[in-house]
């Protein structure tokens, strides 16, 4: 992809403005950190078109808040006090359940993903918003909590102009043929490597 011009084009009908245009599934995924950060960044860019964004995380504690949560609830108020932006909605999906497990059994985990999931679906269909961050969404479908091949059928049949950005590790190999964009992170190296543990501003 030279100097960000397309490769090919292909005969689909569409026009050039049509095709650039044209509403993204997109995955991150692979082992190593910056998956949540590179989707928050793309958000960023959908916030400051004025885009509705919508963001569900899952996975991670309904404790825990991360510094993007902070950073685009702010913005959020921004768009309310000002109008610049868009609006932000921020969601954890399945309130309590972590990477701990803490409460609750593996039946009530799997119920609260599928739950989490079918707000997402209607809001899909309802065209809530243009840009959903589904932040960790890959390991309930991992798991078998979601269905990969309802998942794939709302995603490709979504209505309107709706950009879904799906982050985690072990991407379904269907969610990654459904996508038009995927991005792998690997790791070269990590200070983890060495002993150190995550820090403010770096990690949360």
């Amino acid at each position: 992809m030279p100097k960000g011009q397309p490769t090919a084009v292909p005969s689909d009908g569409m026009t050039t403005r049509q095709r650039r245009n044209r509403p993204l599934v997109v995955v991150h995924t692979g082992e190593m950190k910056g998956k949540s950060t590179a989707a928050f960044g793309m958000a960023l860019r959908g916030w400051n078109q004025g885009w509705d964004i919508g963001v569900f995380q899952f996975v991670k504690s309904a404790k825990w808040r991360v510094g993007e949560e902070e950073a685009f609830r702010a913005l959020g108020r921004l768009h309310e006090q000002t109008g610049d932006g868009g609006p932000v909605e921020w969601h954890k999906m399945g309130e309590g359940w972590s990477w701990s497990r803490k409460k609750g059994s593996e039946e009530d985990h799997a119920a609260a993903a599928a739950d989490g999931w079918r707000e997402i679906a209607s809001r899909i269909a309802a065209e809530r918003h243009t840009l959903y961050v589904l932040d960790e969404f890959t390991y309930p479908i991992h798991w078998g909590w979601v269905d990969v091949d309802e998942v794939v059928d709302v995603l490709t049949q979504r209505p309107g102009h709706q950009h879904v950005i799906i982050t985690g590790r072990n991407a379904h190999p269907r969610l990654i043929e459904a996508a038009d964009l995927v991005m792998e992170t690997t790791k070269i190296k990590h200070p983890m490597d060495a002993g150190q543990k995550g820090q403010r501003g770096i990690e949360w």
